[in-house]
């Protein structure tokens, strides 16, 4: 082989170096620029341009010369698009060469300050069999004509180039895809790692906290917030990147919010021009300190409804701008947390009414105890003592005054029993086990035999302190409730009650022999609505066992917190 290279052309041998150096090149500019400044010293042309055809292969849509100095360039203005002899080649992709340029038929001479040329060669570039461009070369140093030896090391030099720029251009492409597929399966996981956090998450500020981290992530932006409509306002809800102090809960007026703009339109704002930048200090996101060029605010929307914004500032790399492509990533991953906060706004929203509707069935319950026992028993004993004040007889006096006397003791003990079931005292002063067994000793006198277990690490001497006054309150209330349930709509004739903790949780179960009832089935009473909302206020877990004639079995189970613990989160 290095005897054959030997016997070239020097010229050749030039050729085949550089189309060694070619092959290794990837990049499509750093190929076309040595092909280039190859061409023109291996012809000593003292000018080469090489032009790109357009897709359509009518005109050049690219045009890069060497030997031009600046002044020079400035001067000639506008570069060519490929007509008079240079649009020979694009018409007729064949090699040409010239005596002199200005004698060919359809030359169209040169503009002012071009400077002149004379001799030519044109030869063209195809990959893959079609046109790329062309090599144009003139003015051969030393006043010659370009030789057909130059015409043949020339195009021999176009086709490794066509190889090489084919190659480049592959490369080129699988890197963009590569990218494409990069940012998709950023998009995706981005998503799916929502979808996975989320799972039963329903909390609106648990999930505002979580998208807004991913999707600051996701576009690498300095900072992101969300922002939500609020009573005529806009909040900035979440946040999450370099924030300033208090930023978050901050309102803005609606008439004066730039996010508001955005959710009213449905559409994504791109702030990337001056008057933009205006905008966005002028429509109260200028704490977050954006420059310019350094913004997008993409609205929330599912099913129509918006739910928010997410506001993008400053890419952290190759920013402060977002491209394109982070705008359709981020427009893609709005469509999915907008899911997630519509889903925990309708969540909280019917929270809200179970506990309105809960609390409105707990008034009307306490009205109709009253109402219907102690209002009316004292109502009669009002009138009893009114008929005995009219027949002023001694004796029946007595016994009238007697009577009440009974009759008020009896409507005290009511009336203590109620507020006992409103609020036990015991529960403050003794704790759970306590209240709980006070509790049962109630249910007993109604007819319901209840066996209690409790073993709590406080009330057995084995921990310093009690547990936070939310959990106690909440195994009160689930036990009270299950009890109430099972004698007043299960008929259930034994119950039974344990309550343990370990190092981790406490646990509640109640277990009775009633009627049981199809869990599947809607019912109208909101008490196992409010055993799941003290449940998952607490982070803890129900579950409800229970068929017809079977009885039910309702377990909770509580992470342990205790007194001196900060307050449940």
């Amino acid at each position: 082989m290095a005897d054959r290279e030997r016997a070239l052309d020097p010229r050749l041998l030039g050729v085949l170096d550089l189309a060694r150096g070619l092959l290794t090149d990837l990049d499509l500019d750093v190929v076309l620029g040595r092909v280039l400044e190859s061409a023109r010293e291996l012809s000593g042309a003292r000018y080469a341009a090489l032009g790109v055809t357009d897709d359509a292969r009518t005109e050049l849509d690219r045009f890069i010369t060497v030997g031009l100095d600046e002044d020079t360039r400035q001067q000639i203005g506008e570069l060519p698009r490929g007509r008079g002899v240079l649009g020979e080649l694009i018409t007729h992709p064949v090699a040409l060469r010239l005596a002199d340029v200005d004698a060919h038929p359809h030359s169209y001479g040169f503009p002012p300050g071009h400077p002149p040329m004379r001799t030519f060669l044109g030869v063209p570039i195809l990959v893959g069999g079609v046109p790329f461009g062309n090599l144009y070369l003139t003015e051969k140093e030393g006043g010659g004509q370009f030789t057909e030896q130059d015409e043949v090391t020339i195009g021999l030099l176009a086709e490794f180039a066509g190889v090489a720029i084919d190659h480049a251009r592959r490369y080129s492409g699988l890197e963009a895809q590569h990218a494409e597929l990069r940012r998709t399966v950023d998009a995706l996981d981005a998503t799916m790692q929502i979808a996975r956090a989320l799972g039963g998450e329903t909390d609106l500020d648990s999930i505002l906290g979580l998208v807004a981290k991913r999707g600051r992530a996701l576009v690498s932006a300095r900072a992101l917030v969300i922002e939500h409509e609020e009573d005529g306002a806009m909040v900035i809800a979440a946040g999450a990147g370099e924030l300033p102090e208090g930023l978050i809960g901050e309102r803005v007026d609606l008439k004066d919010s730039l996010a508001s703009a955005a959710l009213r339109a449905s559409t994504t704002l791109r702030l990337e021009e001056d008057a933009n930048q205006a905008r966005f200090e002028r429509y109260g996101l200028g704490r977050l300190g954006v420059h310019a060029s350094g913004g997008l605010i993409v609205p929330l929307i599912f099913r129509g409804r918006g739910h928010g914004v997410l506001v993008a500032v400053d890419r952290l790399e190759g920013g402060p701008a977002f491209s394109a492509e982070d705008q359709r990533l981020l427009e893609a991953f709005a469509a999915s947390a907008a899911t997630a906060v519509a889903t925990a706004v309708t969540v909280e929203a019917e929270r809200r009414r179970q506990r309105l509707a809960a609390a409105e069935l707990e008034r009307t319950r306490w009205a109709r105890e009253l109402h219907d026992e102690t209002l009316q028993n004292l109502a009669a004993l009002r009138l009893g003592l009114a008929a005995e004040l009219r027949r002023p007889s001694p004796e029946g006096l007595l016994e009238a005054v007697t009577e009440a006397v009974a009759q008020l003791e009896g409507e005290i003990t009511t009336l203590r029993a109620l507020v006992t079931d409103l609020r036990p005292a015991a529960l403050d002063d003794l704790g759970v086990q306590a209240a709980v067994e006070d509790l049962a000793g109630r249910a007993r006198n109604r007819g319901l035999e209840v066996d209690v277990s409790i073993d709590l690490a406080y009330e057995q001497g084995r921990a310093p302190e009690r547990l936070a006054p939310e959990l106690e309150i909440a195994t009160y209330r689930i036990v009270q409730e299950a009890l109430t349930n099972a004698s007043k709509h299960g008929d259930a004739r034994r119950a039974h009650v344990e309550i343990g903790e370990d190092q981790s949780n406490v646990w509640v179960t109640v277990r009775d022999d009633g009627h049981g009832f199809d869990t599947t089935a809607r019912t109208s009473g909101f008490g196992l609505a409010g055993m799941q909302e003290r449940v998952e206020l607490l982070h803890g877990t129900l579950e409800i066992e229970s068929s017809p004639a079977h009885g039910t079995t309702i377990k909770a189970m509580f992470p342990a917190q205790y007194r001196s613990a900060a307050r449940i989160a």
